[in-house]
């Protein structure tokens, strides 16, 4: 039985082994290409290990005004963006798992079904542009505001709360709103961390909607820049940047340093939170 126990986790440590490396091997070969020199780029000589090291694409790229006008658009996306969205989820989840609820079921029956249909692409510009949200900052916001699977996951996890916490707070005297902020909240911080990282994360990589209802480049988040940096690769092999001092940089080695300069800040954020979106990930597990 031991040994098959330490079979058994062997395997699982090599499998994740494989997993793991398989997600790390673009972040290193993409570091390793955007720092190497550009002989070694254009030769295709760049695996794991940068070579000729120079930090020439990364000089280009803080010198362009596109990404610092990028960071800013997004930053301000994703606070206000999942502070609104945190909020409407969870005012819409707390009302959702009470018991009492007048036609409860009728709106968790509505909920679920804009899981399974929605207007599609068209309809929903027409509502966008209809009541003037094209070109606004609301525009990256309010459309996917509340995301009803995210919704259910809180509603699941208020239900699966004591109902003897609540019930001592109305015998103190508060309302349902008072329940809510003293007693309810605070048990509610992993699902409510959880929840904020995934809205955020979507936010940060959401650059189809800017494409679709943003038309002032001063508004572009900063993977629409990404996105038009990346596709002067169509263009030619090399690049020439004024921004370096006149040196040439390479597309490819530009190329790789502007998406990790996209990607790590929001990749950064998960170590701070991740006991509790441990606890978090673990809501409808079976408990003892």
């Amino acid at each position: 039985m031991n040994k098959r126990i330490r079979l058994f986790d062997t395997a699982n440590v090599l499998l994740m082994g494989i997993v793991v490396c398989s997600m790390l091997f673009p972040f290193i070969h993409m570091a390793a290409v955007s720092i190497s020199s550009s002989e070694y780029v254009l030769g295709n000589k760049i695996s794991l290990w940068p070579k000729g090291i120079n930090f020439d694409a990364y000089t280009a790229v803080f010198k362009d005004n596109r990404i610092w006008v990028g960071y800013k658009n997004t930053i301000l996306y994703v606070v206000l963006g999942t502070s609104l969205s945190l909020l409407f989820t969870t005012m819409g989840a707390y009302t959702l798992s009470r018991r009492n609820l007048i036609l409860g079921k009728t709106f968790m029956l509505i909920v679920v079904f804009t899981m399974l249909f929605s207007g599609g692409m068209i309809p929903t510009y027409l509502v966008v542009r209809n009541y003037g949200l094209l070109n606004t900052i609301w525009a990256m916001v309010i459309p996917g505001l509340v995301s009803s699977y995210y919704m259910i996951i809180m509603r699941t996890f208020f239900q699966g709360m004591p109902r003897e916490l609540e019930e001592s707070g109305k015998i103190d005297g508060l309302s349902d709103f008072g329940i809510l902020i003293r007693i309810v909240l605070p048990l509610a911080k992993p699902v409510m961390l959880t929840i904020s990282l995934f809205y955020a994360v979507g936010i940060w990589g959401n650059y189809f909607s800017a494409l679709i209802y943003l038309r002032d480049e001063s508004l572009f988040p900063l993977q629409v820049m990404i996105r038009n940096i990346v596709m002067i690769g169509q263009v030619g092999e090399m690049v020439q940047s004024t921004a370096v001092g006149g040196k040439s940089v390479v597309l490819e080695s530009l190329k790789y340093a502007v998406i990790l300069v996209g990607t790590l800040p929001i990749l950064l954020v998960y170590p701070f939170i991740q006991k509790h979106f441990v606890s978090g990930a673990m809501i409808g597990s079976v408990k003892g």
